[in-house]
């Protein structure tokens, strides 16, 4: 069953929505919205953010968010955030 969800990509959906769901709950109040937790490779979470000035407003954060990931999803080993601008980031998840 386990080589069926993996092969189908279903585990690794699930996966990302947990973490989405996660990140929706430890991101800073100033992100909400304009943010979406993305992929998490070698232990970097990958967070895309609407314009440049909340990429500076994330590394305020980074640490307690990283606190909180940490006990929601300890499963996913983040253990740094890298964040990306993209125009339409946050505005898929609040639809």
């Amino acid at each position: 069953m386990s080589r069926l969800l993996a092969r189908t990509g279903y585990d690794q959906e699930h996966g990302v929505d947990g973490l989405a769901a996660a990140w929706q709950a430890v991101a800073p109040a100033s992100l909400r919205g304009s943010s979406q937790a993305g992929l998490v490779r070698r232990g970097v979470l990958d967070v895309f953010v609407s314009h440049s000035a909340l990429v500076q407003e994330m590394g305020f954060h980074k640490r307690e968010v990283l606190t909180q990931l940490g006990e929601l999803v300890p499963a996913e080993g983040i253990t740094d955030i890298r964040c990306r601008v993209m125009i339409d980031a946050g505005r898929r998840e609040a639809d």
